[in-house]
């Protein structure tokens, strides 16, 4: 009987290995560099000649205006992909954003990553965060970035339930580290894919190194010079000929 019982719990726990295994199977693929050429578009690889900048974790009062200012100045447009909580926080920003030429996605209402949440929470999260984002902004997002780029049966469900299309990034320049400093942005930026792809940064530090996000607006004018070097143009994803 003791036999036949720990064979059943070693049934179970099999079966339990191989269901959690193949919910977060998908992530492998999300961290799978872009220039592997896997999924190419969920890493944001679209047209030639074009480069789609994107910032995560926004709206803050405390940065994200700057962000916006040196935006202007380049005369770049981005996408800004918004928590919920910092957008219920500050409304008006996220509709700043909007007026000012850019758009908005949703990264989630909470900062949390999708493989230890269960689906029916995640999805939850998702429209959550769709709906206060496309509130405060006065426009209904397109894209979705889960945080740290964790992807799972989960993150693919919900985003099909907030009618939302799963992005990524084929090149990131690691701004939240303490160490990062405009160079290093734009060093990691280079070794990324460039030439069609798409940029992560972060307008906010409320999940990076305080004050991290200096760096990013320092890094930007000299990214600006890479990318002019390059012929490269830089805006928005929605402008990046992406298929639905």
């Amino acid at each position: 009987m003791l036999g036949l019982v720990g064979g059943a719990t070693t049934g179970l726990a099999v079966v339990a290995g191989v269901a959690a295994a193949a919910y977060a199977a998908p992530s492998l693929v999300g961290w799978l560099p872009a220039r592997f050429g896997v999924a190419p578009h969920l890493h944001g690889v679209g047209r030639r000649g074009h480069v789609a900048i994107t910032f995560d974790d926004g709206p803050d009062p405390a940065s994200t205006p700057a962000v916006l200012a040196a935006l202007d100045q380049l005369g770049w447009s981005a996408t800004f992909f918004c928590l919920g909580e910092m957008t219920a926080a500050a409304p008006s920003l996220a509709a700043e954003v909007v007026a000012a030429g850019h758009e908005v996605g949703v990264h989630g209402y909470v900062h949390e990553g999708a493989i230890r949440r269960r689906p029916a929470a995640l999805a939850d999260d998702v429209c959550r965060a769709r709906d206060v984002i496309a509130h405060a902004a006065g426009v209904v997002p397109q894209w979705y970035r889960p945080p740290f780029g964790e992807l799972s049966l989960g993150s693919w469900v919900a985003a099909s339930q907030a009618g939302l299309q799963l992005i990524l990034w084929s090149a990131w320049g690691r701004d939240w580290r303490a160490e990062a400093t405009a160079e290093s942005v734009v060093g990691d930026l280079r070794k990324g894919v460039l030439d069609g792809g798409t940029i992560l940064l972060h307008d906010s530090d409320c999940t990076s190194s305080p004050g991290s996000w200096r760096n990013t607006i320092a890094a930007l004018p000299l990214l600006a010079e890479h990318l002019d070097g390059l012929g490269l143009t830089v805006g928005r994803l929605c402008d990046h000929g992406l298929a639905a």
